[in-house]
């Protein structure tokens, strides 16, 4: 039989441009997860800062990342339980891509594992609109997949759970994993499709998990920012597997965390019955999903 993997995902406030204080509210969380038995424990997306580009503050705070990466990987080794710190936004001085240009401002996902080494590293692709004029994204590099205690682990950021490229490429390499670091609102929909309903985001995520983990035979850990009731946090943080759906599924805005087995045999009863890895495996098979294909002309 197929281990089962013990997963805390963590959905917490990220208090604004307080990366001190939200590391210190993680690292609570991570060592409850830890005592509770948890293998891996997943935390949201910007949840050191908060989503405040346009303060001046921001990308200065940035400039400490490493100092959360390496406090993670101590943590990480203290605890002895593999961690995904949520992403982590880095500046990047000097390094923009034409001469003479400044900074760059990356949005990367980390695995570390329980001895406190990094096994894998991902820089979001698909940058939602906002993010367009604060970010760099990872263009058109291959969506990476790396081995973990767990087997073969794929990373996707927020936005990037609409591409469903984004998952055949890592499927196609063998991932049964995919870890998803999240700050999605209920605000990221517009007036019309707000006016028509109300709860759209909330839709569109149960619906997308779900499906993607279907149609992918494989375990999803959606980690979401929550916060204050009518600030528009979404939530919805959950686990979810092909067959049941979600395995656990918090609330749409109190911060806690929800710690579940999931038991990797689903994943290969499900491909058992839908053969999606062995179509997707095929010399033959029509489509193709890597990023760095050119097609001769």
């Amino acid at each position: 039989m197929a281990p089962i993997v013990k997963v805390a995902v963590i959905q917490l406030y990220p208090e604004p441009l307080q990366p001190e204080q939200n590391f210190a509210k993680a690292c609570t969380f991570i060592r409850s997860a830890a005592s509770q038995g948890a293998d891996l424990a997943v935390l949201p997306e910007y949840h050191l800062t908060n989503w405040q580009p346009k303060e001046p503050s921001f990308a200065t705070l940035c400039e400490q990342w490493e100092v959360y990466l390496k406090g993670y990987q101590a943590l990480a080794k203290e605890c002895e339980i593999c961690i995904v710190p949520g992403t982590i936004v880095e500046s990047h001085q000097g390094e923009g891509e034409g001469e003479g240009e400044g900074d760059r401002l990356l949005n990367v996902a980390y695995f570390i594992d329980g001895a406190g080494e990094v096994r894998g590293k991902y820089v979001k692709k698909n940058l939602w609109g906002p993010e367009r004029d604060h970010l760099t994204g990872s263009g058109r590099d291959d969506h990476p997949v790396f081995d973990t205690p767990f087997g073969k682990v794929g990373m996707l950021i927020c936005w990037d759970l609409a591409f469903p490229e984004a998952f055949r490429e890592l499927i196609a390499q063998g991932a049964k994993i995919i870890i998803v670091p999240t700050f999605w609102t209920l605000k990221d929909c517009n007036e019309a499709g707000l006016a028509l309903n109300p709860s759209s985001e909330v839709l569109f995520l149960d619906s997308i998990l779900t499906a993607r983990a279907f149609e992918n035979t494989c375990a999803i850990v959606f980690a979401n920012a929550g916060g204050p009731p009518g600030h528009g946090y979404a939530g919805l943080s959950q686990v979810t597997v092909p067959f049941v759906g979600a395995l656990t599924r918090l609330g749409s805005c109190a911060e806690g965390m929800s710690v579940v087995g999931v038991d990797m045999q689903i994943l290969e009863d499900a491909e058992e019955n839908y053969n999606v890895r062995g179509d997707l495996a095929r010399d033959d098979w029509h489509y193709d999903y890597r990023h760095s294909t050119r097609k001769e002309s």
